[in-house]
């Protein structure tokens, strides 16, 4: 079955609420992954394995949408790579006042577990519960250095763990901590992800969202 087939299959078995995904896809080699990873480069792929390449997929805007993810894999499919698609995990919708708060510390540390260990630099979102929050947290956070996502209730940065622009794993959690004692609520979530980059006459790598650099 197709690459695009085997991605349509997964949606139709996630829960009908649901509204991330993170996908794993398994190539036969690491030269195959390569290619594969190239092709996938909007969708912000990165390699646990060598021969694996895992990326995400979200209704919400935080990923890759659904159909975009359909014509990534059907550049796979025209370039003749086939794989294995699985799905890693997933998230569904909460419904009104079930969600459950969960401190942005712990949600933080939860974020970071679920990177591959050589993880360097990260484009994440915080979002608020209220529209309330916003101007004290980012006061709080002025540090992670947060820009507002258009009207949303939510706030986006940058983090670097050993060099680069962004703020440091260490001080993107003491932000956290002081949001949590002011009894800030939100949700953490790592949109994009590299691993094991190499500065060369750069503060970082540069991300392309929607037309613009972040």
């Amino acid at each position: 079955m197709s690459l695009a087939g085997q991605w349509r299959d997964l949606e139709t078995s996630l829960p009908r609420t649901w509204q991330t995904a993170s996908l794993r896809l398994e190539l036969r080699d690491r030269e195959t992954a390569d290619r594969a990873s190239r092709l996938l480069g909007p969708a912000q792929p990165f390699r646990p394995e060598p021969e694996i390449v895992s990326f995400s997929s979200a209704r919400n805007g935080s990923a890759t949408g659904p159909d975009n993810v359909v014509r990534l894999l059907a550049r796979l499919d025209e370039a003749r790579i086939g794989g294995a698609l699985s799905l890693a995990g997933s998230t569904k919708a909460a419904a009104l006042g079930e969600r459950e708060l969960i401190p942005l510390v712990d949600a933080w540390d939860a974020a970071l577990a679920q990177l591959p260990s050589d993880w360097s630099d990260l484009f994440c979102e915080l979002t608020l519960d209220s529209s309330d929050y916003i101007e004290p947290a980012a006061v709080l956070c002025i540090q992670i250095n947060p820009r507002r996502d258009g009207e949303r209730n939510a706030l986006r940065f940058r983090c670097a763990r050993v060099a680069g622009y962004g703020v440091s794993p260490e001080m993107a959690r003491r932000c956290f901590q002081r949001c949590d004692d002011k009894e800030i609520r939100g949700s953490l979530a790592v949109l994009r992800a590299l691993s094991d980059t190499h500065l060369v006459a750069t503060q970082g790598p540069v991300w392309m969202l929607e037309g613009k650099t972040i």
